[in-house]
């Protein structure tokens, strides 16, 4: 195994983080040992001035470098701690898992946010734990605190993100509509791809476990439809490594669902997303599945996520490309995959996970 991973490494984050969770879930599977230090307003601004942003988690080595972002960080530290790998060693369904890593990581979030903050039930419970953890050390009463919070939530991350009563039935539709594809995955096998987690699962977790299976509204929703779900939010936290877990050949044919609706409403999001950032705009509006989302705020990170995909592709090698478009075509995802030429330029001397001082969405 390989030591470059000294420990014990410093993770800033919060125990109801969407994106910290994940790193948790992967640096326990991983044996990698770390110290948790919850984030406070001091601690962002602390945050912030070695990495750029104001994000959790962030993660500081044992050399004093800090890292950000969960989607770079993840294969980053699998490399270099080595043992076994989230990443599948065949192109093709390293391809795929990062896709689709992608997709949970970005396309869920909206409904996380919108079911975490529009429901009573979550807000009122979140909004007391994020006055206790995040703002304990700001002297203000617990419910003022918790009130401002909500309420910030509320403007940036729910209507700020184009949730309206109008496309509301269709953002919670998201969330259901993949409970029903992992269901049906995980009543076959314990994880996405076979007997251990991939880059694949790692995205899911994000979203499935710190919102979906812990907030009160929508765990009620994931244990009376999707049972198989929420015990693979438990498998995933306690999963270890084995040499001897494997994973399914090739790309199983009960990804098809999730893989059209990254073609059917991911993919032409980041387009639109894209489009708008390339022609100055900082606002956009955009129809999926009939609803429409308007005056989204422009993501530099989301148009950075469709470049990815795209020079991801660019580099396999001709026949593994073959293959990726012969699934993608087959998925509905080609053509939307390619609509727009995507040019963020937000890390153009590839330093991330590193310093890369560029606000973004995901973490």
């Amino acid at each position: 195994m390989k030591t470059l991973v000294s420990p014990p490494l410093v993770v800033y984050g919060s125990k109801i983080s969407y994106f910290t969770g994940k790193l948790e879930a992967f640096l326990r599977y991983k044996k990698i040992d770390y110290e948790f230090v919850p984030v406070s307003p001091l601690r962002f601004e602390k945050i912030k001035r070695h990495t750029g942003v104001k994000q959790i988690p962030a993660v500081v080595l044992s050399d004093g470098r800090w890292m950000t972002d969960t989607t770079v960080m993840l294969p980053w530290l699998d490399e270099e701690q080595g043992g076994v790998s989230v990443i599948p060693e065949e192109p093709l369904q390293a391809f795929f898992s990062a896709l689709v890593e992608d997709y949970a990581d970005e396309w869920l979030w909206r409904p996380a946010m919108h079911f975490r903050w529009s429901y009573p039930e979550s807000a009122d419970l979140l909004s007391g734990k994020i006055a206790d953890e995040i703002l304990r050390q700001i002297p203000l009463p617990r419910a003022i605190k918790g009130f401002i919070f909500r309420k910030r939530q509320q403007i940036f991350f729910v209507k700020g993100d184009g949730v309206s009563e109008q496309n509301r039935e269709q953002v919670e539709a998201i969330y259901f509509h993949n409970l029903a594809y992992l269901d049906a995955i995980l009543q076959k096998r314990p994880f996405l791809l076979g007997t251990r987690p991939s880059l694949a699962d790692y995205g899911y977790y994000g979203s499935m476990f710190r919102h979906f299976s812990q907030d009160p509204a929508p765990a009620k929703i994931m244990k009376e439809r999707a049972p198989s779900v929420y015990q693979w939010t438990l498998r995933m936290w306690d999963a270890q490594q084995s040499v001897d877990s494997t994973l399914e050949p090739g790309i199983p044919e009960d990804w098809s669902p999730i893989l059209r609706d990254i073609g059917s409403s991911y993919l032409p999001y980041l387009n639109a997303n894209a489009g708008a950032f390339m022609s100055g705009k900082k606002y956009f509006t955009v129809t999926i599945g009939g609803a429409d989302y308007k005056k989204i705020r422009t993501s530099l990170y989301r148009v950075w996520c469709l470049e990815r995909l795209q020079a991801h592709f660019n580099n396999l090698s001709a026949d593994v490309q073959a293959l990726v478009e012969e699934r993608l075509v087959a998925d509905d995802c080609w053509v939307p995959l390619w609509e727009v030429e995507a040019c963020s330029e937000m890390d153009p001397d590839h330093l991330a996970p590193f310093h890369q001082g560029h606000t973004m969405t995901g973490s």
